[in-house]
């Protein structure tokens, strides 16, 4: 398995580009801007992009989503749950946001435990409301990509419309930090951390 991460959009949220390294079959989650260079380096690695994965739907996390459709034609997956954000550029942000209004509707939704397969790898969709109703983290192998449910010493944020603190706990608590400690841990912004680390030393989890 091959990552590669690309801080995308002036908002620079963390967009992946995982594929596999055998047959070159891979996905792009949370395409937050930039199209251009995310294509460069889908062609310059001769990737063949199966599916568009969003964490959730916020404006900083889906600005090149339509770009991208439009130039590779490959479905956008998102929770059941994240249908009327990705819908309302006033609840998604983006309405607000440098990239303008952003109006989606996801092609396959997602739910809990369902499985996206590219390649010879397989992607668990972990269900993790709190930041946003819908909002979901990926594990793959040893990485979960956490969206901005978790961060490096931070957790993701609860004001806005769909966040709910107590949630948001829970899923930090009973469906993320559960996991193997050697976990690394890609979040929606920043830079990387692992399971254990986050249990130790972020300061809203003690």
């Amino acid at each position: 398995m091959k990552i590669q991460r690309i801080p995308a959009g002036i908002y620079a949220a963390n967009c992946y580009i995982i594929y596999c390294h055998n047959t070159k079959e891979g996905i792009i989650v949370d395409p937050g801007g930039d199209a251009d260079t995310i294509i460069e380096n889908i062609k310059n690695n001769k990737i063949e992009i199966k599916y568009i994965v969003l964490t959730h739907g916020h404006g900083d996390h889906i600005g090149a989503v339509k770009e991208l459709k439009d130039e590779l034609d490959v479905p956008l997956l998102a929770h059941e749950d994240e249908q009327e954000l990705l819908k309302n550029p006033n609840i998604n942000l983006s309405a607000t946001m440098a990239m303008g209004a952003i109006e989606l509707e996801p092609d396959i939704l997602l739910k809990d435990k369902d499985i996206i397969e590219f390649g010879n790898l397989k992607g668990e969709v972990i269900h993790t409301p709190g930041h946003t109703r819908g909002g979901i983290c990926l594990k793959l192998d040893d990485y979960l990509i956490s969206g901005d449910t978790l961060f490096k010493g931070s957790i993701g944020r609860t004001d806005l419309l769909g966040g709910n603190y107590k949630d948001l706990m829970d899923s930090i608590k009973n469906k993320i930090l559960i996991l193997d400690e050697n976990t690394i841990v890609l979040p929606g912004h920043g830079q990387s951390s692992t399971i254990l680390d986050e249990k130790l030393y972020n300061p809203f989890l003690n």
